[in-house]
């Protein structure tokens, strides 16, 4: 998705991914004007303090989280268009990762920069959420309790922090 209007947003009756008969569209952002871009997006893990220590640590058995959770995030910033229906496929300039370790949990924060017709918040976003998704996988094993659950672990507060967009001249 994008910068496009939204009846929420503007209080409008148009719809920008349906088409007249309700049939889910594309949008066409063709005759946009290029524009610099660029969005944050931030989410956490909340795990034991055991856990974290071991990620500090770089005791996991899987290996180093961070560095596979940050090739994971970036990875998935470059495929968002496979995965969110409507997305348009957008050149990505760059991509930051920043992970901040706590007690009892990893935050993550993940900035997409682009040049085109079109946002790229949905990308941060998938950043953060798939960077989050690589932590749990690689330390679930010392997360899951007796009975195989996960009762400490859960991903939260994930958002938008800022979305920028200069239009080139």
């Amino acid at each position: 998705m994008s910068d496009e209007a939204t009846p929420a947003a503007d209080g409008g009756d148009d719809l920008t991914h349906t088409d007249e008969a309700g049939d889910v569209q594309m949008v066409n952002v063709g005759d946009k004007p290029d524009s610099s871009r660029r969005a944050v997006a931030r989410g956490r893990i909340h795990l034991t303090e055991s856990t974290v220590e071991a990620v500090r640590g770089d005791e996991v058995q899987k290996g180093d989280v961070l560095a596979t959770a940050r090739v994971g995030a970036v990875q998935a910033v470059k495929h968002t268009w496979e995965t969110i229906p409507m997305c348009h496929q957008i050149p990505i300039t760059n991509v930051d990762t920043e992970f901040t370790v706590s007690d009892d949990r990893i935050d993550l924060e993940v900035a997409v920069e682009t040049t085109g017709k079109t946002g790229c918040e949905m990308e941060a976003l998938e950043g953060v959420t798939t960077g989050l998704n690589v932590v749990w996988d690689m330390v679930k094993a010392a997360e899951k309790d007796a009975t195989g659950g996960y009762p400490d672990t859960r991903i939260t507060d994930v958002e938008v922090v800022t979305k920028e967009k200069t239009v080139l001249e």
